[in-house]
């Protein structure tokens, strides 16, 4: 990394507070939570909704929507739990994995930032900072699957300047331009006794101390896309049915990232001639990965105090078939994961109603469809499921000119099975992670919009 590539990184965080480590809360490691207004009716009818600057993101055509110049700024606390209980894990040579079980959930801040100004009766510009995918699992380096896992850190950074047309008075139309920045942090450990008995033999790996689980060692890969910006679009359109009802479609594109970085390996002295032979020497890496395109179905009926909301959002996940990391170190073998991710659909409902002119209440509920299609590929990295949103929140307007929106959701999430097995070209290392997850997910949002 260049040092003053990791400066402009920084001063973006500052700007957006917008960087930290955020859990997985929608389908895949895509995060949904921009807005707090959104949060309080579970995301519905996002890309028809157009209450507030964060329709730059739900839809840029929505701020056609809006009055003058606003700013919003919202935050995110969210709150996981991902437990895990061991049922038959097993090393390569068939004997129970040792260690205990660990819930891989940290508590994280996630925030974005918006900003929508006139230019004339036709023509709005705006700009969102969001972090759009994003997830932190950390398990202790001892647990019962940390051959498979111990950090997993991925930050986003998503700048997205956007424009808004009025093409006549039922329909309006948008774009944006969207500069993603990266960061990724994976580690896990490494047996490097049953390492030892692929290369010498199990009499030989003993008689120096090297066990299958008794000898382990680190491994730590660092990343990021600084030099290498990924870009992406976003398009947009509303169009209003008579006075009453809103229809929204939104898409964003894929957004390819490649990502530099340092794999620096810990290696135990028993093992140490594994390193004679030009192996788990620190090197640079190497990744690619494509982030999914999303399409969405927006609807809005408003009924005198009542509005009315509904969304389908599709993921194309498929476009996520493998993680495959390739070190400068020409004999140390790519690392690759296979995940073959299937396509994903979210369907959410939800409703505000205008208690009196300072107070608003809100609620949705929404389903949230997993991409990952089975047991074998699910990892602890990223260990989701099928996922049910109750949400509740309201709106406080203090002034015209400001007013403060809250949400909260709970995400119910079914146990899920986990029969993962260690990819690796050498058979000694191919542990299986075989048990249970228990998940849930709290997230605390709020927001200040400012009118000026």
């Amino acid at each position: 990394m260049k040092y003053n590539s990791t400066i402009i990184f920084s001063m973006v965080l500052a700007v957006s507070v917008a960087g930290f480590s955020a859990q997985v809360l929608s389908s895949g490691f895509a995060l949904i939570d921009h807005s707090a207004n959104g949060q309080g009716n579970a995301f519905a009818g996002a890309a028809a909704y157009a209450e507030d600057a964060s329709t730059v993101w739900f839809n840029p055509a929505g701020m056609m929507k809006l009055d003058g110049s606003q700013i919003v700024t919202a935050g995110n606390i969210i709150s996981p739990g991902f437990s895990f209980s061991n049922g038959n894990s097993l090393d390569a040579f068939g004997a129970p994995l040792s260690g205990p079980d660990d819930d891989g959930g940290t508590k994280a801040l996630l925030a974005s930032i918006f900003w929508v100004t006139a230019v004339d009766d036709r023509m709005k510009l705006g700009l969102g900072i969001t972090t759009p995918f994003g997830l932190a699992t950390k398990y202790d380096d001892t647990w019962v699957g940390r051959y498979h896992a111990v950090e997993t850190d991925l930050k986003t950074i998503n700048i997205n300047p956007s424009i808004a047309y009025q093409v006549n008075e039922q329909l309006s139309v948008g774009g944006g331009m969207n500069v993603m920045l990266v960061d990724v942090t994976l580690s896990s450990m490494i047996d490097f006794g049953a390492l030892c008995v692929a290369q010498l033999g199990s009499t030989a790996c003993t008689a120096i101390g090297n066990t299958p689980q008794g000898t382990d060692g680190f491994a730590n890969q660092t990343g990021d896309n600084f030099d290498d910006l990924g870009f992406g679009i976003n398009l947009g359109l509303m169009y209003d049915i008579g006075m009453h009802t809103r229809l929204g479609v939104a898409w964003r594109s894929k957004t390819k990232i490649k990502v530099d970085g340092d794999a620096k390996f810990t290696v135990p002295a028993t093992a140490s001639f594994i390193q004679d032979a030009g192996l788990f020497l620190n090197t640079g890496l190497k990744a690619e990965i494509t982030l999914p395109q999303s399409f969405s179905f927006s609807i809005a009926h408003d009924l005198d105090r009542l509005k009315l909301l509904a969304d389908i959002t599709w993921t194309d996940w498929s476009s996520f078939d493998e993680l495959r990391i390739r070190y400068d170190n020409p004999l140390h073998p790519d690392s690759v994961t296979t995940v073959n991710w299937n396509n994903s659909f979210r369907y959410s409902i939800g409703a505000d109603y205008i208690l009196n002119e300072k107070w608003t209440v809100r609620g949705g509920l929404a389903y949230d469809e997993t991409p990952i299609p089975d047991a074998k590929h699910r990892t602890p990295r990223v260990p989701g499921n099928n996922r049910t949103w109750l949400s509740l929140g309201g709106t406080y307007h203090i002034d015209t000119r400001f007013i403060v929106d809250a949400g909260y959701s709970h995400l119910f999430i079914s146990d899920t099975s986990i029969n993962n097995t260690f990819e690796s070209n050498v058979p000694t290392l191919a542990a299986s992670l075989d048990g249970t997850y228990s998940a849930s997910v709290d997230i605390f949002s709020i927001q200040l919009r400012w009118n000026y």
